[in-house]
């Protein structure tokens, strides 16, 4: 499977999107609905009605490029509308794998002081 970098960010735009729009389309839908510059170091998911694909776009350097991913009879379980926008790369491969993203909860982060 493809892996991202751990410190890459991840936007996520939470409404249907037509699956015809290609890079200038999702990248003007970038930038006017989430106001985010498609050229930033980081990645946009999209997702269709059905949500059997999802799509990726991102900026490196000198151009985009833009991942695809359909299930053949499974659907991707979309975060809900009161879910943050952003997601860790974690979170991103969770939701790729089929993982509801919503409902994983980390243990939190232990601080202890030397015994002795």
């Amino acid at each position: 499977m493809f892996r991202f970098d751990d410190d890459l960010k991840v936007y996520l735009h939470r409404a249907p999107v037509d699956f015809r729009l290609n890079i200038n389309g999702l990248a003007t839908l970038v930038q006017q609905a989430l106001g985010l510059d498609p050229f930033a170091a980081c990645v946009y998911v999209f997702s269709n009605r059905r949500r059997d694909r999802v799509k990726i776009l991102g900026w490196d350097r000198n151009g985009f490029w833009l991942l695809l991913k359909r299930l053949e009879e499974d659907r991707f379980i979309w975060p809900s509308e009161t879910a943050a926008p952003t997601l860790t790369v974690e979170q991103l491969h969770w939701l790729l794998e089929g993982i509801d993203i919503g409902v994983v909860q980390r243990h939190p982060q232990r601080m202890y002081q030397h015994a002795g």
